[in-house]
């Protein structure tokens, strides 16, 4: 596979002197679950997050970063945000707010800096792995840098599928 180009997440990473690693990935135009990419990097799938921006009824729009075998839970991440109900946005909506498509959506570098949160275990691994700001290319990074980059809140905001 050819060296990846930079994307604007990688280029804002590297502005701010923080070490990460990007790591290219075959992209399943079918299959664009967190699990087929831990699947492809041989990775444990509680290290490879998604990212899902969701609005409040209070808080406008934020950020809910959750490992993939999980969920985002829309009544702790709304208390999270300051909210008292959220939902996930419409994907039509998410190119204009974030600047990303599905399955390319990273916490670094949206259109505007919006409240993130970063599920607890994220903290559980010296490195993880999230959208590095386009389908087939995902930043591998310290979770404490990225939260720490990204003005991130870590809290309890994702469940087990039911």
């Amino acid at each position: 596979m050819a060296a990846p180009h930079r994307t604007n997440a990688a280029r804002l990473l590297d502005s701010a002197h923080i070490a990460y690693e990007l790591v290219p990935y075959p992209v399943d135009e079918d299959n664009l679950a967190a699990q087929h990419i831990a699947d492809t990097l041989g990775e444990d799938i509680n290290r490879v997050f998604k990212t899902l921006v969701l609005r409040g009824d209070k808080s406008g729009y934020f950020v809910c970063v959750v490992p993939g075998n999980m969920e985002v839970d829309l009544k702790k991440s709304a208390k999270a945000a300051g909210a008292k109900k959220a939902d996930l946005i419409p994907m039509k909506d998410l190119l204009p707010t974030t600047g990303y498509i599905r399955g390319g959506c990273s916490p670094v570098g949206m259109k505007k800096k919006f409240p993130t949160f970063f599920h607890s275990t994220a903290l559980d691994f010296d490195f993880i792995y999230v959208s590095g700001g386009q389908r087939g290319l995902q930043l591998k990074i310290n979770p404490a840098d990225l939260i720490s980059y990204v003005g991130a809140e870590v809290a309890d905001i994702a469940c087990l599928p039911s």
